[in-house]
């Protein structure tokens, strides 16, 4: 895999004095998440899994009890590789989580080697969030899963639509003198060249509009949410319900863009396909339209299924600091905007029926009315060669 080298980088805001000073330890984690199929059946990709020890995980936090999850994904780990950084080897962990709306979802976990000042660990962020090896590390597990779980997938295929995140996580940040730093230090980090990749210092109106979702929940925890990535600073080594909310957006996030784009190359296609069964000739015009009929009502009836159920695997039944964060997460993914596209283009398809419908059954009604009028002409002629 290809080296990396470490380089400090610059500010990219206000520059607080301390956080030359400051010391953090903790691992970016990056997330790619693919569509495999149409469905998953978890309890028997549970059984197929059974030798890696798989799990059916919920959040565990007290906050956890305002979300509702009606099928909770399988998390299942898949091994550690080497990752070459600089001068140094790194243990990559690799893990997955499998969802029921066919979601696989590819977890490469990178941890510092040391303390790093935060500069430093801005540095290594950025580097590791597009380093090469991890997209060669997660195609080959992608493909190993896969085949373990084809058994399980339904209609199996894997989707042109992917989505990444990585999540930037802090287990520890000290002060020069090695002490944990409280929620006011916290607040002060200069998050822009990570976030956001800007290493020119930006306006306090750019920082409101670019930043706006931070969380913070105990003194020493924090939050901050952007739409390609997150920092998340949270002492408790084993506490990621965060992570698993914003996990879970991403993956109904990728579902929602996948089934866009399907409708968006179903409309062009379609409308060739009705000009095509117009001009096609028939004894019965108002069987032109069957098959492209049948078609229709099974794209509508799917694509709405699906987007039901992907919408309903969470529920937030309370607004408390977990439900909050899923909140603004899909907030922040645009979750709302891309299922009114995908409503749009159902009405669309919807309409379409009914218009062919109609015309189907005006064909119909013709050929019948064009039927009783030739009988009706027949008995005429046989009564007057009969006469």
């Amino acid at each position: 895999m290809e080296a990396i080298t470490w380089c400090p980088r610059g500010g990219g805001g206000n520059y607080i004095p301390f956080m030359s000073q400051m010391t953090v330890m903790g691992s970016a984690i990056a997330y790619r998440l693919f569509d495999v199929g149409y469905a998953i059946d978890l309890d028997r990709a549970l059984d197929l899994l059974s030798s890696s020890a798989p799990e059916r995980v919920r959040p565990v936090r007290g906050e956890a009890q305002a979300l509702q999850i009606s099928n909770p994904p399988i998390t299942v780990l898949l091994g550690n590789e080497m990752l070459v950084v600089g001068e140094e080897s790194l243990e990559v962990e690799l893990s997955a989580r499998i969802f029921d709306f066919s979601v696989v979802s590819l977890r490469v976990r990178v941890r510092t080697p040391r303390a790093l000042s935060w500069e430093d660990f801005t540095a290594f962020g950025l580097r590791l969030e597009h380093h090469p090896g991890i997209a060669t590390a997660v195609a080959h597990h992608l493909r190993l899963l896969t085949e373990r779980i084809r058994g399980a997938i339904e209609r199996p295929q894997l989707a042109d639509v992917h989505e990444d995140y990585t999540v930037f996580r802090l287990t520890s940040v000290r002060d020069a003198e090695g002490l944990p730093v409280g929620a006011d230090a916290l607040s002060a980090l200069d998050v822009v060249p990570l976030l956001l990749n800007e290493t020119r210092p930006l306006s306090a109106e750019a920082r409101r509009e670019l930043l706006p979702h931070r969380f913070a929940y105990y003194a020493d925890d924090l939050a901050i949410l952007t739409w390609d990535n997150a920092l998340v600073v949270e002492p408790g080594e084993h506490d990621t319900d965060l992570q698993y909310i914003l996990e879970f957006a991403n993956a109904q996030l990728l579902e929602l863009r996948y089934y866009d784009a399907l409708l968006d190359a179903e409309l062009p296609r379609l409308y060739d396909d009705i000009e095509a069964a117009r001009a096609r000739r028939s004894v019965f015009p108002g069987r032109r339209f069957a098959g492209l009929l049948s078609r229709l009502q099974g794209q509508v009836a799917e694509s709405t299924e699906l987007v039901e159920r992907v919408e309903n695997a969470l529920k937030v039944t309370d607004d408390v600091y977990l439900a909050r964060v899923y909140s603004a997460a899909l907030e922040l993914f645009r979750g709302r905007a891309w299922r009114a596209g995908i409503d749009r283009k159902l009405a669309i398809l919807r309409d379409t029926y009914s218009m062919l419908n109609d015309e189907a059954q005006a064909g119909r009604s013709e050929t019948l009315e064009i039927s009783i009028v030739l009988l009706i002409v027949a008995e005429i002629a046989m009564a007057v060669v009969k006469g």
